[in-house]
């Protein structure tokens, strides 16, 4: 027995006002970059600079006993991990506690790393202090310089794949789609003031890849019934590709926001930021899929028949009749 999100197969029509779609992501794109020009960014350790201390305990590693005794001393954004080793002996266990250096400060004082000390040996008398290592402000900059290169280098990669295997009008649509999610997903942490840090890069390297398959799965369609339908309306088609997906680009983000939203209630402060991004790109991901992509190729138009020479040959815009 086969599961059916519809009935009959739906038929919505996406771009009766698809200006105005686009009207709305621009002005959504506007607040956002107004905002991170504004406001900027609530960076976390990983950009901000800071002290990373490394212990060892007997006793197993509880995050919330770790925070509770550091929260007293009000030292701002605090990372506490559990590390996992196989090497590791049954009564070794290893946390790495982040410190983001205070303002005014390049780095976290001395007394603030022993104070931080005093106040776990406090809850935990066996616990042990491995190493104490510093980020400074000249290596944040240049994690900051890297994770700007590294998503615009996924973006430009997705150009190309695009360009190669559809045509430049596809990949133009897919590329803005991506810039689109970006945008709006840094200006949402700008926003809200929520903690950026490298996991977040990291979410938005996976946004990027989201979006893209949900993006090529709609233009994969469009491919095919733009090659069987030759007489249709570049409109119509578009139209019935992507009613022909929605119940895959339904399912498959819908599942995704379930596993995104138990991580989000249950996994903890750590993971929480990365989730929250997840969850935001997921949704965002597949707006524009449909309203971005597919917009910005009903205006630039398509070629009709690829088995043509000419790249001129057949209908190479929206506005010209098949």
């Amino acid at each position: 027995m086969r599961l059916r999100l519809f009935k009959e197969a739906p038929n919505f029509d996406f771009f009766s006002r698809w200006k105005i779609w686009l009207g709305i992501s621009a002005l959504m794109m506007i607040v956002a970059a107004a905002s991170f020009m504004i406001q900027g960014l609530n960076y976390g350790i990983d950009f901000r600079g800071g002290t990373t201390i490394r212990t060892e305990s007997p006793q197993v590693v509880d995050v919330a006993e770790y925070r509770a005794a550091i929260d007293r001393l009000e030292l701002g954004d605090i990372s506490i991990t559990e590390v996992f080793d196989p090497s590791f002996r049954a009564d070794q266990n290893v946390a790495m506690i982040r410190i983001q250096a205070q303002d005014g400060q390049e780095a976290v004082t001395t007394e603030t790393i022993d104070a931080v000390e005093r106040v776990l040996v406090e809850v935990r008398p066996d616990i042990k202090f491995i190493s104490v290592e510093s980020v400074g402000p000249k290596v944040s900059g240049e994690l900051i310089q890297t994770a700007a290169i590294a998503v615009v280098l996924a973006i430009g990669a997705v150009l190309i794949y695009i360009w190669l295997r559809f045509e430049w009008q596809f990949a133009v649509g897919a590329v803005l789609a991506l810039v689109h999610d970006v945008i709006l997903t840094i200006g949402v942490f700008s926003e809200l003031q929520i903690r950026f840090d490298l996991a977040i890069i990291a979410a938005l390297l996976t946004i990027v890849g989201y979006s893209l398959n949900d993006t090529v799965v709609v233009f994969d369609r469009v491919r095919e019934n733009l090659r069987k339908y030759k007489k249709r309306d570049l409109k119509e088609v578009l139209n019935l590709s992507i009613n022909e997906t929605m119940a895959r680009t339904f399912m498959t983000s819908f599942t995704t926001l379930i596993a995104l939203i138990a991580l989000f209630v249950l996994g903890g402060d750590v993971i929480r930021g990365f989730v929250f991004a997840m969850i935001w790109g997921v949704i965002v991901g597949t707006y524009s899929s449909i309203f971005v992509a597919s917009a910005i190729l009903l205006y630039l138009g398509v070629k009709r028949d690829w088995s043509k020479p000419d790249a001129n040959a057949g209908n190479q815009y929206a506005n010209i009749d098949a």
